[in-house]
């Protein structure tokens, strides 16, 4: 049974929530949100990637080769020795070395032989859009074409998988400090991706449309969704709340916005009652008039007595 007070507090927290948050992040075309396959690459991940036009120093997200052709590019940057991955790096849903999966692992294909991800979370591509909750989800701003979904899909497969991924670790395990709270463990910066991979992205989207927050950021769009989404579940519970107390959801938010508003009055009310008497009224009285007997008035916004 819904209280009195909770559908109060239900009310005020949705209030709080703001326009933004009932409405969410604006959806644009990929085109709109991003001029370029530099912008798309580097704009949508903050930075955990960078637009590298000489190839032969940059990693792509997808290959169909026995071996992983990444490696030899981490070898060629100095990222990695003469011998093979040894750790993951990034720490989320990576396992701590990598391996081999079983036969059972498709999706993400390419990296079979040798993977940082568990077949569990990369099962299939559902799986893998799904693993961080909804507001991470890249189909939010409608159904994505499969041509341009694909993109997020080995984008995906690419962050969990790849050894090489670790390497470029923003808070590496040689500077990281656990106690810092604005070091992690699963974050990328400056990766340096083929630019003919960043721009075959944003010609297979750029008539899908994506959140357009801070440029196309996905951390800041994710931020705004997951305020729609508490903004949608409060308003679902005050629709229960109607439901089980028999009263018409608008009816409910009435009465309960006639009380904060009686509430907010009742403290500015007091606010004034106590400045008054602490000498400190928060408004002066008017200037008497010309010709006046009566000393002492204060001027408005003034502080002579």
């Amino acid at each position: 049974m819904f209280s009195t007070h909770s559908l109060a507090a239900l009310y005020i927290f949705a209030s709080l929530s703001g326009s933004a948050a009932k409405e969410g992040p604006k959806c644009k075309r990929f085109d709109e949100v991003y001029l370029t396959g530099k912008e798309l690459c580097e704009n949508m991940w903050d930075g955990a990637f960078t637009y590298e036009t000489n190839e032969a120093k940059a990693y792509t997200m997808w290959f169909f080769d026995k071996l992983n052709p990444n490696d030899a590019i981490s070898r060629d940057l100095g990222k990695l020795t003469a011998s093979e991955h040894d750790t993951c790096h990034l720490s989320y849903f990576h396992m701590d070395t990598p391996g081999p999966e079983p036969d059972t692992f498709t999706e993400c294909h390419p990296w079979k032989d040798n993977a940082c991800c568990a077949y569990g979370t990369v099962e299939n591509a559902t799986k893998l859009k799904k693993g961080y909750g909804a507001e991470y989800h890249w189909d939010r701003c409608g159904p994505l074409s499969p041509e341009c979904e694909r993109f997020f899909v080995q984008e995906a497969c690419f962050y969990e998988c790849d050894p090489n991924a670790g390497l470029w670790r923003k808070y590496h395990p040689s500077i990281y400090n656990a106690s810092n709270k604005a070091h992690n463990e699963w974050q990328m910066h400056k990766m340096p991706i083929k630019a003919s991979y960043c721009d075959a992205w944003f010609t297979a989207c750029r008539n899908d449309k994506f959140c357009a927050t801070d440029g196309g950021s996905y951390f800041s769009c994710a931020a705004e969704y997951e305020q729609a989404d508490e903004y949608a579940e409060l308003r679902a519970q005050l629709a229960a709340a109607g439901a089980e107390s028999g009263l018409d959801t608008g009816l409910i938010i009435g009465l309960v916005s006639a009380g904060v508003v009686i509430f907010a009055l009742c403290v500015f009310g007091g606010c004034l009652i106590s400045r008054e008497r602490a000498g400190k009224p928060m408004f002066g009285r008017l200037l008497d008039p010309p010709g006046s007997n009566t000393f002492g008035a204060q001027n408005i916004g003034g502080s002579n007595i």
